[in-house]
């Protein structure tokens, strides 16, 4: 590895300080030093580029020179036979979170309008009575895991809305297992791992193939029949590829805004201005859920392939090239971000780039500030002696993932 203008590294050497040895348990020491080294690091051995200043990755996040490339990539990586294995890798080649253009684009299109800001903004209502309704469901116990009871279910249950999913079918969803976040992470899956994230593509695809077929059948005014009808337009989705984005909504239409609440709860509470401020005036909390996005994101990086040589920032970037975005670092930028590792409510900087940006800026961005301000405002009105336990603070259950970042339990009493 060679930063620009640094001694030289080794690249897996660097990666391996980078992402191994726990990252997920204090990911913003090692940003903190990435940033007081240089500005960007260029890995020649692994043909890969690192960059983490706000700038930079804003730019490289539009970059049309820059692309997934997902199915080569996973090939030279695994094998020429790994879509033939793995059911996982076979949908997500499929899905318009790992596309390029022109698919993206047309797939996108398909669904945009359901996420634009009118339609988003009038679910609201939605979104605030369905945090009540859970709040409803254990106010009386004094005590429980927050993930669970509230901020798990609640997107869960907004997306399930969205897509039509049957009514009765959705307690499977509310009460099954969370999505594992390490198929997309930059470090190989273990045997066991790549096993169970296979499984739950298989059931996921048997589950929606079964619902579409249902729609097929009975159209209703839902996104499912929208993209049911766009599957009978010759050139518009094929039968893979709508399995495969049905499955894709669901699943980040929940898991970004989980991470989101929890890792923003436990800030507020490492911030007690913050929070005390927050609870006597609620008018704060769109500023409040920006900071949660900024502070603690819950996508931590995101990765691009070039599609044709260029130069950028003093890199000397090659087809083919990686080129990695740490968007949690970016967001901890001291240049755009004064005072970066304080929770702060008066911020005046730009948005921080937890949701991506350019063609992949992510299509729920909108819906997840929405769900994050009804969740906080519901569970500091109903729930106003609400505490965390102090775990959550001194030694939180954090997931083992490395591109998404989320607590895995948030203990809290509020007798």
């Amino acid at each position: 590895m060679s930063t620009v203008g640094k001694a030289h590294v080794e690249g897996p050497m660097f990666l391996a300080e980078l992402f191994g040895n726990n990252f997920h348990e204090a990911p913003y020491e090692r940003y903190r030093r990435l940033h007081e080294t240089a500005p960007s690091i260029a890995l020649p051995e692994i043909q890969a580029h690192v960059f983490y200043r706000y700038g930079d990755c804003q730019k490289l996040l539009r970059d049309k020179r820059l692309g997934h490339d997902y199915p080569r990539r996973m090939k030279a990586l695994h094998g020429e036979d790994v879509f033939e294995k793995n059911a996982v890798y076979r949908n997500l080649s499929h899905s318009m979170l790992l596309m390029d253009e022109p698919g993206h684009g047309r797939i996108r299109g398909l669904v945009t309008k359901a996420f634009d800001a009118r339609r988003t903004e009038a679910l609201r209502p939605e979104v605030a009575r369905l945090a009540q309704a859970l709040i409803d469901g254990f106010e009386g116990d004094g005590t429980g895991d927050l993930i669970p009871r509230f901020t798990f279910p609640l997107p869960v249950l907004v997306i399930c809305e969205m897509l039509g999913i049957p009514e009765e079918d959705r307690d499977r969803f509310v009460h099954g297992e969370r999505i594992s976040g390490r198929v997309i992470d930059p470090t190989p899956m273990a045997p066991e791992e790549l096993a169970e994230a296979n499984t739950g593509s298989e059931n996921s695809a048997a589950y929606f193939n079964d619902l579409l077929d249902r729609r097929r059948r009975e159209p209703k005014d839902d996104l499912l029949s929208a993209l049911v009808a766009a599957e009978t337009e010759e050139g518009k989705l094929t039968g893979a590829e709508l399995v495969a984005n049905v499955s894709l909504l669901f699943a980040a239409g929940h898991e970004t805004t989980v991470n989101l609440l929890g890792n923003g709860l436990r800030a507020l509470w490492q911030h007690r201005p913050c929070l005390d401020a927050l609870r006597a005036d609620l008018s704060l909390l769109p500023a409040a859920v920006e900071e949660m996005l900024r502070f603690d994101s819950s996508v931590q990086l995101t990765g691009r392939r070039a599609l044709e040589d260029f130069t950028f920032q003093g890199h000397t970037i090659k087809e083919g090239d990686n080129v990695i975005t740490l968007l949690g670092a970016a967001n901890h930028d001291g240049e755009t971000f004064p005072d970066p590792e304080r929770f702060r409510l008066d911020r005046k900087a730009p948005r921080a780039l937890s949701f991506g940006g350019g063609i992949h800026y992510c299509l729920g961005a909108q819906l997840s500030r929405i769900e994050g301000e009804e969740a906080l405002r519901a569970l500091f009105e109903r729930l106003p002696k609400v505490e965390l336990d102090p775990s959550v603070l001194e030694a939180p259950e954090q997931k083992p993932t490395i591109t998404l970042r989320g607590l895995g339990a948030l203990p809290a009493h509020w007798a």
